[in-house]
């Protein structure tokens, strides 16, 4: 199962001619899940490989901006590609409280009727994800007021226990999101990809008598099959160990994380996306306004043994590599070269718009 994730806006505070606003595809067998939606994102996914009408999922991180205000515009376009005759499954989009209330208000205020279905999944944050004077309460959305085409989404609350909120569990994934600390309520997001049945042991299935053919699919498949002798061959008989998923972790801003959930839930991902809007020496500057820098991912990214970390939200002021003027002091690679010294000397990737990086399946 071949999967991938591509960078479409890798630049914080708003998009500009060289890094677009935040927007990261996970792509899993031709299914597309967008994590946060910066303005311009539907402009982004044109001049990509990746097809808007893909997209079965979408997660914000928090509502600030440029994380979001390309939502409206981009449920807009892919309705208007779409086939009002084909019935197609509703969009799942997640986010913190109050995305609800913005995506039906401006649904409404722009006459907008979109020809397929969408359900809006809330996170409510708990009171120590931002200064306690950035904290807004909203009010319950009627949901007789709600667009034609907006399905009954859940208010999702934090476990305790487990200190995260369980989004989605189905046959392939399990997707949770965990708290973040940033000027308002931030969540990150941890992807993992359930385990698959092991490959079959070729010498136990002849030593056992197992003729070629379908037995072969129901054993892989975990159904017992019983032979002609009359013998009961279980799938654990002849399968070999089960192959571990992918992980991939997605935070939004923040200058923390809160709560132990974070780093439980990142542990040894097989990717790690982490701010870094500035560079080190600008590390108070960054704590003021809830955001990281490239030690402070690193080091979370440490804490977690991640076997690869990928920095983006820069700053408009650090450009892409290729752009970068030869002797600049506050350039993007410092950034690369700060990060990396907290990983002794692991690589680091610098996050760049269309940037493809896949996730090779473990053996």
């Amino acid at each position: 199962m071949s999967m991938d994730v591509t960078f479409l806006g890798t630049g914080a505070a708003y998009p500009s001619p060289t890094r677009g606003a935040s927007a990261v595809v996970l792509r899993c067998e031709g299914e597309c899940w967008l994590f946060d939606c910066g303005e311009g994102t539907q402009t982004q996914l044109m001049k990509s490989q990746l097809k808007a009408g893909r997209i079965t999922k979408i997660f914000i991180t928090h509502l600030h901006g440029d994380h979001f205000f390309g939502l409206p515009g981009l449920l807009c376009t892919i309705s208007l590609q779409s086939s009002s005759v084909v019935a197609k499954q509703p969009i799942e989009i997640y986010g913190p409280v109050g995305l609800r209330d913005f995506i039906g208000r401006t649904m409404e205020l722009s006459h907008t009727e979109l020809v397929f279905p969408y359900v809006v999944h809330e996170l409510v944050p708990t009171a120590d994800q931002c200064p306690t004077e950035e904290l807004k309460e909203f009010a319950p959305v009627n949901t007789a007021d709600s667009p034609p085409k907006e399905g009954q989404g859940r208010t999702i609350l934090l476990d305790s226990e487990e200190n995260s909120y369980l989004l989605v569990d189905d046959e392939q994934f399990v997707v949770k999101a965990f708290r973040l600390f940033h000027r308002i309520p931030s969540f990150g997001f941890s992807v993992v990809e359930k385990k698959r049945p092991g490959k079959l042991n070729a010498q136990k299935l002849k030593d056992l008598g197992v003729p070629p053919g379908p037995a072969y699919g129901k054993l892989k498949n975990g159904i017992s099959v019983v032979l002609e002798n009359g013998v009961t061959v279980f799938p654990q008989d002849v399968l070999k160990k089960p192959i571990i998923g992918r992980k991939i972790c997605i935070l939004g801003d923040c200058s923390g994380v809160v709560g132990d959930g974070g780093v439980k839930l990142c542990f040894e991902a097989d990717l790690l996306i982490h701010e870094a809007t500035l560079d080190d020496a600008q590390m108070d500057k960054a704590k003021e306004h809830g955001h990281s820098t490239p030690q402070m991912a690193a080091t979370f990214a440490k804490l977690c043994h991640a076997k690869r970390l990928v920095l983006t939200h820069f700053s408009q002021r650090y450009k892409p590599v290729a752009l970068a003027r030869e002797g600049e002091t506050d350039g993007i690679v410092e950034l690369k070269k700060q990060a990396e010294s907290v990983l002794d000397l692991q690589e680091v990737t610098l996050a760049e718009d269309f940037m493809v990086i896949g996730i090779p399946i473990k053996k």
